[in-house]
């Protein structure tokens, strides 16, 4: 079962009761029009009434039975009985079959039943990315951002989060969804960019919630704090929040400098706040400045007698060809993590 999307014909212009063809739907919902005509024939999840003589319309009650649909496949319902739910829900009707709420998590998040598939994993994401051997809440993931449903991606999201904590969800679900989009819209010109636009942003969204919170419980603390930067003219600025995150939760100070921040003002912040470590974010080889990680890491700060030098994390794909000997190179998220706790967080005095 694909989900790609599929340009098709546009409708005749017809009165809005007489619904939508088939091929408007699956571009609505983001999936192909095999696939509706599949749900149809095996599990009778289509049109409630046909005109003869002419293709099936779906009216506003079918279209929204079909969103019930990819919002519970997407959340790793089998086909099944995501079919039976969705059409209980239409009828009027909350039996469930067997299937129950996730307890805790927002919108009455659906989980499989015993007789759904055991593995976290699933080799295809039925989205049309290339996401490869993923976890199913990533395919889920990928499912709703494909077809645009921004409620159902916030829903996932946070669910997430909540199932199996922030580094996690990142590593294993947030990241390699993002990178099956970056890679979809670079091999497709223009197609799938809105897909990435609107995945990244509810995933900042979920991250500087979680972010503000942690840091609205953290107690009251003097320690140096991290700070986090973009490299001059790198924008990618997610895998950085996600890592400020974590350290808020974490109980870590850090300081979230954003994209693109000039080499004059990220020297001077650091002489400024006396950082306990600098993480330095490049995605390619271009803004990887390798002569500027060198000069944040010699960078001197604090009073006379008693000068100290910050410890420099090199972070993001484009460091992978830089020679960065002296520079600590974390590898993922979990890694970084490693790297800035404990003694590992100390400053370095200079002799």
């Amino acid at each position: 079962m694909t989900d790609d999307l599929n340009v098709t014909e546009p409708d005749a212009v017809l009165p809005p009761e007489a619904g939508v063809s088939t091929g408007s739907l699956a571009r609505q919902v983001g999936v192909s029009p095999t696939t509706l005509r599949s749900w149809d024939r095996r599990y009778g999840l289509g049109p409630a009434t046909r005109a003869e003589g002419r293709h099936r319309r779906w009216t506003s009650a079918d279209v929204a039975m079909v969103l019930e649909m990819c919002r519970l496949t997407a959340a790793g319902i089998p086909p099944g009985e995501a079919a039976k739910v969705a059409k209980n829900r239409s009828e009027g009707h909350d039996v469930r079959n067997g299937l129950a709420p996730s307890v805790g998590t927002p919108g009455g998040v659906i989980t499989p039943s015993k007789s759904g598939s055991t593995s976290p994993y699933a080799s295809r994401s039925g989205s049309g990315l290339p996401l490869g051997n993923v976890r199913q809440e990533c395919k889920g993931l990928a499912r709703a951002a494909v077809r645009l449903d921004g409620a159902a991606v916030q829903e996932q999201l946070t669910a997430a989060v909540r199932s199996h904590g922030l580094v996690v969800t990142w590593e294993e679900i947030l990241a390699p969804a993002l990178q099956a989009v970056g890679r979809k819209w670079q091999s497709a010109g223009e197609r799938y960019v809105e897909v990435e636009h609107l995945l990244s942003w509810h995933i900042s969204a979920t991250l500087r919630h979680l972010y503000v919170s942690a840091v609205a419980a953290q107690k009251s603390s003097r320690s140096a704090p991290v700070i986090l930067a973009c490299l001059p003219g790198e924008q990618h600025t997610l895998p950085l929040e996600a890592l400020t995150a974590v350290l808020a939760e974490r109980d870590v100070a850090t300081l979230m400098l954003g994209g693109d921040v000039p080499a004059e003002a990220l020297v001077a912040a650091v002489q400024r706040v006396g950082p306990s470590a600098v993480v330095l974010w490049s995605q390619s080889t271009s803004t990887a400045s390798v002569p500027l990680a060198h000069h944040v890491a010699a960078t001197r700060w604090g009073v006379r007698g008693a000068r100290a030098q910050s410890r420099v994390l090199l972070t993001g794909p484009g460091w992978r060809r830089a020679q960065h000997s002296g520079l600590l190179r974390p590898q993922g998220l979990h890694e970084a993590l490693l790297m800035l706790a404990g003694e590992r967080l100390a400053t370095s005095p200079i002799p």
